[in-house]
């Protein structure tokens, strides 16, 4: 596990980190950059531009009928742009006077090649775009994303809004066992989503392919492959830690947006 201090991951060595914010400011925030979380990926990530997001909806079944919503039959897909980019270990900030403001555990996956219309693919070769595994919180503005769903309208506001997508530094994929991948949260000390990648409805390598078939992934671009149950408001002052099993800690506290 890589954490902000000392971490035993398994299958990789003890790495320490702290994910540091570099280049310009932009508006009230500095410039997002991707960064890695161990040596093996450093300087693929630096390297890397920030891109897209690709986001899933509904890939977990527990997560869809949690929120009362029908289990898709194929994914359910979304972009935030770059801007919604933050670094994770910053602290949070949700919207004031919007609402509440969810906050939905997933595992992110830094796309270092191009890969497009790659649904006829081997698994391996749409395996081979992955640089980088990490963690990344889809906050939603919740009330508002049922208004526009109610009014039959895209979900961008609740979903795409600057902040919306703080992502952990990246690991080395080397070694990850797709379907093996456990994703918790813990809130002000309490567990509050814990998921496992097994009980996603479409796996990471048809996932990609399926998304290439309709946005082409370009080099530093992100995957969110879905939240498993237990998303919930966040309130400032709420202490969150997020685990990608034994690979990824990182810790952040909320706070209100002035």
């Amino acid at each position: 596990m890589v954490q902000n201090g000392a971490g035993q991951g398994i299958g990789l060595p003890v790495v320490t980190f702290q994910c540091l914010w570099r280049g310009f400011f932009m508006f009230d925030r500095p410039l997002y950059r991707h960064l890695s979380a161990d040596h093996q990926g450093a300087k693929l990530a630096a390297e890397l531009p920030a891109g897209k997001v690709v986001c899933v909806g509904r890939n977990y079944a527990d997560h869809a009928r949690e929120l009362n919503n029908p289990v898709p039959d194929e994914p359910i897909l979304f972009i935030k742009p770059s801007t919604a980019l933050v670094a994770m270990d910053r602290p949070l900030e949700i919207p004031s006077g919007q609402g509440e403001c969810h906050v939905e555990t997933e595992m992110a996956l830094l796309i270092g090649q191009t890969l497009t219309r790659s649904d006829q693919a081997d698994d391996e070769d749409v395996l081979a775009a992955i640089a980088g595994v990490g963690l990344g919180f889809d906050l939603t503005l919740r009330d508002l994303q049922s208004t526009l769903k109610t009014k039959g309208l895209p979900w961008e506001k609740a979903k795409a809004f600057d902040g919306s997508c703080p992502l952990s530094a990246f690991v080395s994929p080397e070694g990850v066992q797709w379907d093996q991948v456990t994703l918790q949260l813990i809130r002000n000390g309490q567990l509050q989503q814990d998921g496992h990648s097994s009980h996603m409805i479409t796996p990471v390598a048809r996932l990609l392919a399926y998304i290439s078939g309709f946005f082409t992934l370009l080099p530093g671009d992100v995957v969110l492959t879905g939240t498993p149950a237990g998303v919930g408001p966040l309130s400032a002052g709420d202490q969150l830690e997020a685990r990608l099993g034994e690979r990824l800690s990182v810790s952040t506290t909320v706070i209100q947006r002035l």
